[in-house]
Formats: structure tokens, sequence, C-alpha cells
């Protein structure tokens, strides 16, 4: 694709214990966008699509089910999000996002990695405004015009539409997700709704790489394993091109 991105999904890891943590952060994020947005997929784009990516990383029925029941409940933890940002081994720069229950506990255990690879966690805003919050769609298709004509005709504030190799890549702000997607399944779905996208989520695309090599790029590696080996955090973002 002519724009580098990041898909950022989580990988299912080996082992059993690992496999634990991916569930665990995948029920996490379940609950939290159920209770805020509704529990229906129908009505809750945003749950249907990370309910989609949960299948799609092979996450069990009843792990999905149980973070569904509890948010019906009303009950349960209550999570806040929370964004740290910085840089990495290499001066690459880092934000990382989280879900927690306990903010001193996350901050404290975040900058434990940054500290831990001889690095450096910044405050808000530090790094963010190098990043592009923006919703990606990719799917199958090269007709670009007629994915322009449908979004424009669905009054979609899109930034960009990219066709290369059989693929369709669409680019729109954080804040025109649902719109977007439902634009999207509304003129190129079946009879039924559906519509199949290879990517469907939000992210953080960096407006330029930083190469990282040698020691750096082991370290920035140890760094990204630390991070994600911790509950809290959901999903880190970089602009790192590591060698």
């Amino acid at each position: 694709m002519g724009r580098a991105y990041q898909n950022k999904k989580l990988d299912i890891a080996k082992t059993s214990d690992a496999k634990a943590k991916v569930y665990s952060k995948y029920g996490r994020e379940i609950y939290v966008c159920a209770k805020s947005g509704g529990v229906e997929p129908d009505g809750n784009l945003a749950l249907r699509s990370l309910i989609d990516k949960a299948k799609k990383d092979q996450v069990p029925s009843h792990v999905i089910d149980k973070a569904l029941e509890k948010a019906k409940g009303g009950g349960g933890e209550d999570y806040s999000t929370a964004r740290y940002e910085g840089y990495g081994p290499g001066n690459a720069m880092v934000i990382v996002e989280c879900l927690t229950d306990n903010p001193n506990r996350t901050f404290g255990d975040v900058r434990l990695c940054f500290t831990k690879t001889k690095c450096k966690i910044g405050t808000s805003g530090s790094v963010g405004h190098m990043f592009d919050h923006s919703a990606i769609f990719v799917f199958a298709g090269d007709d670009e015009d007629a994915v322009l004509e449908a979004l424009m005709e669905a009054d979609v504030d899109v930034t960009d539409v990219e066709c290369e190799d059989g693929k369709t890549t669409v680019f729109a702000p954080n804040t025109e997700y649902n719109n977007t997607k439902q634009a999207l399944i509304d003129t190129l779905g079946n009879d039924k709704g559906e519509f199949e996208f290879e990517v469907d989520e939000i992210q953080f695309i960096p407006q330029n790489t930083n190469p990282v090599t040698g020691d750096d790029a082991a370290m920035f590696e140890t760094f990204l394993d630390m991070l994600t080996d911790l509950d809290d955090v959901q999903n880190v973002y970089h602009n790192a091109e590591i060698d």
C-alpha cells in the first residue's frame, strides 16, 4: 500500500499463558465497549468490529459471551482508558493505549518499561501530534471511483482512498469510524448487510518513520515485549522502522 501503517492486532502466542493474556485483553475491551455503547453488535458497530477481530484471532466464544454478559449486568470493574507517550530505543516515538482499573499502577508499570530500556516517557501530547488518529478499512476491490462516490453520497469525511494490488484502503478521521463503515456496508455489502473487511480498526499512524538499527533494534523488541506483557496494555503504536 502506498501509505505505511501498522496493523496492531494482537498475535496469538504459542503458550497457554500467553493465550490467556490475549483472551483477557479482548475480554476486557469487549466488556468496556459493550458497557459504553450497548451490548447488541447490530447497534454498536465498534463492538461488532471488535467481536469479529477477536474471532479472527481465535478467541473462544465463551470468552466473548462472558464479557457481554458481564456488560449486560451493569456491574463489574470500572475501567478507564489511559494513553502514555514517549521515546523508545533508537529515539523512536511510541504511544501506549491501556484499559485500567488502577491508573497509578498502570502508569508505574508502563514507566518501568521505559526506564528499564533506558527510554523516556513523556507528557500527554509529547509525540501524539506526530501521528494521525485514523479509522482504516481494507477490503478486496480496485474501483476507487465507486468507493469515493459511495462515501461522498453518504456525506462521509474521508482522508484518503488508495487502490493497490486488488485491495482498497480507506482512511478516515477516527471520529468518522461508524459513518464510514456503515456507508461501505450499505453500498458494497450483500443483501444481508454483510461485508468482509481485511482490516477494520482505529489506529495511530505515524506521519514519518524512524530507522532503528543494531543494539537499539534488539532493545526495541525487548521494550515492545515488556509492554505487551502488561495486562493493562491494549495497543502499542510506534514509528520505528526496525532493521
